[in-house]
């Protein structure tokens, strides 16, 4: 196998704005004086938390997009509108703060490295909470983000309408779930790692008892990336040892696409995993909250083990990928990781088969005794 210095691409695409050149931009794109600005980990694009000088310190997040996606607009301006449909059916998504022209985004160029890249420039409304990679998450928090997966799919794939919509095809968009296959490019990023030989079981899986069955799954708008970190939450009692959480925040649909409703719920249930001391029993209430509001087929759970199994791969395998041409973003692009590796390979230790068995127990059990709202 090829060392992962192989993999390297040739162009870097994430912006170089430093914190004074991102509060020049915020003062002459959205004509807002800063008063407080700091950086803010990213993955592929370069975000900052923004207090500016105005009645109510009003705070925001300045998000320049990477300068590929900045060449599809289409794309950008879908995504945002999205934010904004979901804000006004009640979702906790942001919304943008109109540029000095009264757009939602502005085409800006500049940064601090070499060339004369553009990038798609949004502010967007600063939401409060906790992000849910902080807190220890209980039956009640896991039940509750597998219901706001369901809920905010059905809602986009029903009542969402735009003309770019088309837009949110992506075919080939490497975090589209559907694309596990293409890890096979990426794949040399991990270098002699113990772990190839998983990853590439579960390409193979994927490609043999996956992808043939898409045409059976009920398609949909994935949101697409409801990690630990896009989901932000607030404690709304006072105990101390069973916090009943509600979600405060959804952040970044930056790789929302077409996809499957069960794409949504594997995807959550695998960042659920991340921080959990009992990972394999996250699962079931995740899955029991989603199927309180979208029941999957028989089709759908068939596939949930290797659904989940491929969005460890991806982030995983991708994550080393993009460490190799952001170096001293090592450490946030690698947090997945830490624990990501340990966890599918007890997936595949423990097998499809009792890992099904114990979510789909859990989730039964709810059909007994649900939840208080």
């Amino acid at each position: 196998m090829s060392s992962g210095n192989d993999c390297q691409p040739q162009t870097l695409t994430k912006p170089t704005f430093d914190e004074r050149e991102a509060a020049e931009l915020v003062d002459r794109v959205f004509g807002l004086k800063v008063s407080w600005i700091r950086s803010l980990p990213s993955y592929d694009d370069q975000n900052f938390h923004v207090r500016v000088s105005a009645e109510g310190a009003d705070e925001y997040v300045l998000k320049i997009t990477n300068s590929e996606d900045s060449q599809e607009p289409d794309l950008i301006e879908v995504q945002t509108q999205a934010m904004m449909f979901l804000r006004a059916e009640g979702f906790p998504s942001a919304t943008p703060y109109l540029t000095k022209d009264g757009n939602i985004m502005s085409l800006e160029s500049g940064g601090t490295g070499l060339g004369s890249k553009k990038y798609m420039v949004r502010l967007l409304t600063y939401l409060p909470g906790t992000p849910v990679a902080k807190i220890t998450t209980n039956a009640q928090i896991l039940y509750e983000i597998g219901r706001l997966a369901a809920s905010m799919d059905k809602v986009l794939s029903e009542k969402f309408q735009h003309p770019s919509v088309k837009s949110l095809h992506r075919g080939q968009f490497i975090w589209n779930l559907a694309n596990v296959p293409l890890l096979d490019q990426y794949i040399c990023a991990l270098g002699q790692n113990k772990y190839c030989a998983v990853v590439e079981q579960v390409i193979e899986q994927f490609k043999g008892k996956v992808i043939p069955k898409l045409s059976s799954f009920r398609a949909c708008i994935n949101h697409g990336d409801l990690n630990d970190h896009n989901i932000l939450v607030d404690s709304s009692s006072a105990s101390l040892e069973n916090p009943h959480y509600r979600v405060s925040g959804i952040l970044d649909f930056s790789d929302m696409s077409y996809g499957y409703y069960v794409f949504e719920v594997a995807i959550a249930i695998m960042y659920m995993m991340i921080e959990s001391p009992d990972p394999l029993s996250v699962g079931g209430h995740v899955l029991a909250g989603f199927e309180s509001i979208l029941p999957l087929t028989t089709e759908e759970r068939g596939a949930l083990f290797l659904l989940v199994s491929g969005r460890f791969a991806q982030s995983l395998v991708i994550a080393a990928h993009t460490a190799l041409l952001y170096p001293e973003n090592k450490e946030y692009l690698t947090i997945t990781a830490k624990t990501g590796w340990k966890h599918l390979m007890t997936m595949f230790e423990v097998g499809q088969e009792a890992v099904e068995k114990k979510w789909f127990e859990t989730a039964q059990a709810y059909t007994h005794h649900a939840p208080a709202s």
